[in-house]
């Protein structure tokens, strides 16, 4: 899983970006393809904006969220990303085919 952290008119600590990348690394549990998530840091006054790109083999899902404070807002982030990746997981799997000997190699 490669992560980018960005900011837009803000600095990204260290530890704002070992943050980020913790908090997505949890994500690659749903695919065991390369993931690549590009996150962008920003202070929308009064509130702090988390953002981010993942793309996964030709798809793009993009994510933001807003809270009172920037790791509230990545956690914010996180979750609706985690939410999007299980949507997108479903949509792949093929839920026509369902348990079959011969498929499973048990027939015979």
């Amino acid at each position: 899983m490669h992560v980018e952290t960005h900011g837009h008119q803000i600095e990204v600590t260290p530890a704002l970006r070992e943050y980020v990348d913790t908090k997505l690394q949890k994500l690659s549990k749903h695919f065991d393809q390369p993931l690549h998530v590009r996150a962008q840091l920003s202070i929308d006054k009064p509130h702090h904006k988390a953002e981010a790109t993942a793309t996964i083999a030709g798809k793009t899902l993009h994510a933001d969220a807003s809270a009172a404070d920037m790791y509230a807002a990545i956690d914010l982030l996180v979750d609706k990303l985690d939410r999007l990746l299980v949507k997108h997981r479903k949509k792949v799997v093929d839920h026509h085919r369902g348990e079959n000997p011969a498929r499973d190699g048990t027939f015979g």
